[in-house]
C-alpha cells in the first residue's frame, strides 16, 4: 500500500482521537478495545487494520491480512455482487450514510459465518475519500439452528443417540454454564472439535469468540507467540506488537486443540494462567489480566505422558476439572447407521444428486467396516460414495476400493460363501507354507473359473466347499485353512487366524500382514469369532 494512503488514514483517524480526551489516544488502542469486529480499508479496498474482535472472528492476523485486498480475508459472499462498498462508492458525496447487508464470510479456519456487515466512508479533512470502515455482527447466534426432525438425539452439531452419547448431550447444558476449564478426550475425528464450539455456543459467553489453537501444528519458538503475544523488539522480525490467541479470545473461549502436543515450558506458562487469569507477552514486563475459559482437546493418554514426563502432573489436574470422553464411532452401535443417512442427505443435497439411501450391500459393507477415522472417515467415504454414484442408490461398486479390499463383500447367487477379507488371489499370505488363493479355483459346478478373478478386490463369489488353489509344485491342492468336508468358512476362517497367530507368536501385526489384513479388520475378526479374550 502507498505510504500516502497509510498517512490518509491516520489522518482521517486524528481529528477524532485528539480533543476528546485532555491527551491523545493511540488509535490502535482505541479500536482494539471495541467489541465489535472493525476493520480498516483504504480506498483501494486493501485491509489496512484489523481490530482484535475481527482478528477472531476471520481467525486472521493483522499482520497477515494487511494490505490484502479485503474479498481475500473476508471472503464474502457479496463480494462476487451486491458489494456494500459500490453502494457507498456510487454516492455523490461523502457523507452518505453507512450502508448495512445480512451475509456469510468464510473465515481462515474454513468455517461459514453469518454476519452483518456495516461500510462506511472515511474522508479527509478536505473530503477527499481515503477509504472505508466494515464492521462484522456475527448473527449465529440470532439464527435459529435449522430443524432436524429426523434427528431428534443431539446437542448442537453433534448428533448420536447411544447410551454414551445421551449422557455426554444431558451433561453439556448444565457444564455450559459454569468456567470451569474442561478436557475433551476421545480418538481422531470423534467429533472433540464440535463439543467445544457447542459448549462455547451454550455457554454465557457465546456472544464472545471461540479462538481456536492447534498446539501441535507450530513449533514452540512460534507457538508461545501465537499464544502470548509479544512486544515490539522481543526477538527478530518482532516488528510490532502481537495480541496473541489468549487476548483475542477474551470474554470468550480459548479452545486448545491437540493440548498432549504442548511443550512443557508453555505447559507451565499455562498452568500460571489457569491459576491467575494473567498473560506475560514474550518481552513485556507487566502481565496482562484475560477473560478466557480454557477447553483443551486430545486423542493421547495423558495420565501416560505424566507418568512418562512428558506433561505436568498439576496441569493435568487443572484442566481436567470436568471431562467429556468421547467414544470411537465403532463403539456407538446404531449411530454408525445414523451418521451414514445424516451425511447421504448432507451431500445429495450439497452436491444436487437425488438419492434415495444405501443398497442392503453396501449398507452392510459400511456397517461392518471398524472406522479407525471415526465419524471424518465415515463422512470423507459418503462423500465419495455421493460423488461417484450415477444412480438412485449407493451400491457395492461406489464404495472406496479400501472398504471392498478390506471386508471381502463377495456373494455367489444361489447360496456363495464370503471369502476372507483381504484375500486376493495368488496373494495375501506370505511365510513358510504360504499358498495361492484363486487361479484354480473352481464353482459349484466343479469347472474352473477361467478369469482367475480376485476374491475380495472385485467383489465376486468363490461358491461352494471345494475350492483349491495351487501350491509350490503347481498342482492343486486346498489353500491353508480351506474348508473340509462340510465345513463353514466361519470355521475355517476361524482356523485361519489362529494359524497365522501362532506363527507370529500372539503379534497381532504380524498376523495381519501375513494375510494381507488391516490391523483393524484382524481385530474386528477375532473380536467376531471371540479370539480377542
Amino acid at each position: 500500500m502507498a505510504e500516502g494512503t497509510t498517512q490518509g488514514m491516520t489522518a482521517a483517524l486524528g481529528p477524532l482521537l485528539q480533543g476528546l480526551f485532555d491527551q491523545s489516544v493511540a488509535a490502535r488502542t482505541l479500536l482494539d478495545r471495541i467489541p465489535l469486529p472493525l476493520a480498516l480499508v483504504s480506498a483501494e479496498r486493501r485491509v489496512v487494520f484489523l481490530n482484535q474482535a475481527a482478528c477472531a472472528l476471520t481467525a486472521m492476523s493483522p499482520e497477515r491480512a494487511r494490505n490484502l485486498p479485503c474479498r481475500y480475508v473476508f471472503r464474502c459472499s457479496l463480494c462476487t455482487g451486491g458489494c456494500p462498498l459500490d453502494v457507498v462508492d456510487k454516492s455523490p458525496t461523502a457523507a452518505v450514510a453507512p450502508v448495512a447487508r445480512e451475509a456469510d464470510i468464510v473465515n481462515a479456519d474454513r468455517a461459514r459465518i453469518p454476519v452483518r456487515v456495516t461500510c462506511g466512508a472515511l474522508t479527509a479533512p478536505d473530503g477527499s475519500r481515503v477509504g472505508y470502515f466494515e464492521t462484522l455482527e456475527d448473527l449465529r447466534l440470532f439464527r435459529p439452528a435449522e430443524a432436524r426432525p429426523e434427528w431428534p438425539q443431539g446437542f448442537g452439531d453433534m448428533l448420536g443417540h447411544s447410551a454414551e452419547m445421551e449422557r455426554v448431550f444431558r451433561l453439556l447444558p448444565g457444564i455450559a454454564q459454569t468456567d470451569s476449564s474442561v478436557l475433551v478426550t476421545g480418538e481422531t475425528g470423534t467429533g472433540k472439535d464440535l463439543l467445544a464450539e457447542a459448549l462455547h455456543n451454550a455457554s454465557n459467553r457465546a456472544k464472545g469468540p471461540f479462538v481456536k489453537v492447534n498446539c501441535g501444528a507450530l513449533p514452540e519458538s512460534l507457538l508461545e507467540s501465537e499464544l502470548f503475544g509479544h512486544q515490539k523488539g522481543a526477538f527478530t522480525g518482532a516488528s510490532e506488537n502481537k495480541p496473541g490467541r489468549f487476548r483475542l479470545a477474551h470474554n470468550g473461549t480459548l479452545f486448545l486443540t491437540e493440548v498432549g502436543d504442548l511443550p512443557l515450558p508453555l505447559q507451565v506458562k499455562l498452568l500460571t494462567f489457569l491459576d491467575d487469569k494473567i498473560i506475560h507477552p514474550l518481552g513485556s514486563t507487566r502481565g496482562v489480566h484475560v477473560d478466557v475459559r480454557i477447553v483443551a482437546a486430545t486423542h493421547r493418554d495423558l495420565r501416560r505422558m505424566v507418568r512418562e514426563g512428558r506433561f505436568r502432573e498439576d496441569l493435568l489436574y487443572r484442566l481436567n476439572v470436568v471431562r467429556f470422553h468421547l467414544p470411537p464411532l465403532r463403539e456407538r452401535g446404531d449411530d454408525i447407521a445414523l451418521f451414514l443417512a445424516h451425511y447421504l442427505k448432507v451431500y445429495a443435497g450439497l452436491f444436487g444428486k437425488r438419492l434415495a439411501g444405501f443398497s442392503p450391500a453396501a449398507e452392510r459393507v459400511l456397517l461392518q467396516h471398524a472406522y479407525p477415522g471415526n465419524v471424518r472417515e465415515l463422512r470423507n467415504i459418503v462423500e465419495y460414495c455421493v460423488n461417484v454414484c450415477q444412480d438412485t442408490h449407493v451400491d457395492v461398486p461406489h464404495l472406496p476400493r479400501y472398504l471392498l479390499e478390506e471386508t471381502g463383500e463377495a456373494e455367489a447367487s444361489g447360496g456363495g460363501v464370503h471369502a476372507p477379507a483381504g484375500l486376493r488371489a495368488g496373494q495375501g499370505m506370505r511365510g513358510e507354507g504360504a499358498q495361492a488363493l484363486g487361479g484354480g479355483a473352481h464353482g459349484r459346478a466343479g469347472g474352473p473359473d477361467p478369469a482367475g478373478t480376485e476374491w475380495a478386490a472385485t467383489g465376486m463369489a468363490v461358491a461352494g466347499s471345494g475350492a483349491v488353489g495351487k501350491g509350490h509344485s503347481g498342482q492343486g491342492v486346498p489353500p491353508v485353512g480351506a474348508p473340509r468336508g462340510d465345513a463353514t468358512w466361519a470355521e475355517a476362517e476361524r482356523r485361519l487366524i489362529m494359524e497365522a497367530l501362532l506363527r507370529a507368536r500372539g503379534r497381532r501385526g504380524a498376523a495381519a500382514a501375513e494375510l494381507g489384513w488391516a490391523r483393524t479388520t484382524l481385530w474386528r475378526k477375532m473380536r467376531q469369532y471371540g479370539l480377542d479374550q
